[in-house]
């Protein structure tokens, strides 16, 4: 993965648009903290697979950035992205990473269902 180029971004998450895709969003801020720190209070949330079709996608911020996705009927968004790469099967990975380099969100959008 390389740091966002948000006009790179831009274009990668409009080549998407009006198509249904596949999405997989995953976030966390320490899912196991609490093995170590019961009082730690942890909050994440997981959606995989869930296909949708946006009329727009938008890329704002300065760094770490924020990407949503207009729907029909409402939006889609994470903040704190910080790389991205489009690999191999075509899919568009965005990850947000800490200041130590530990995953704190993935937002990922694909033409085929994740496995």
């Amino acid at each position: 993965m390389q740091a966002i180029e948000k006009s790179e971004v831009q274009k990668l998450i409009d080549q998407f648009l009006n198509e249904d895709v596949y999405i997989h969003i995953e976030t966390t801020n320490g899912a196991y903290a609490t093995h170590n720190d019961p009082s730690f209070f942890n909050a994440s949330a997981f959606i995989r697979n869930a296909r949708i079709r946006y009329e727009r996608g938008n890329i704002t911020g300065d760094g770490p950035f924020r990407v949503g996705l207009k729907m029909e009927l409402g939006w889609i968004y994470g903040e704190g992205l910080t790389h991205y790469e489009l690999d191999e099967q075509g899919r568009l990975l965005m990850a947000g990473l800490d200041h130590t380099g530990k995953l704190a969100i993935a937002f990922e959008i694909s033409r085929t269902p994740f496995e």
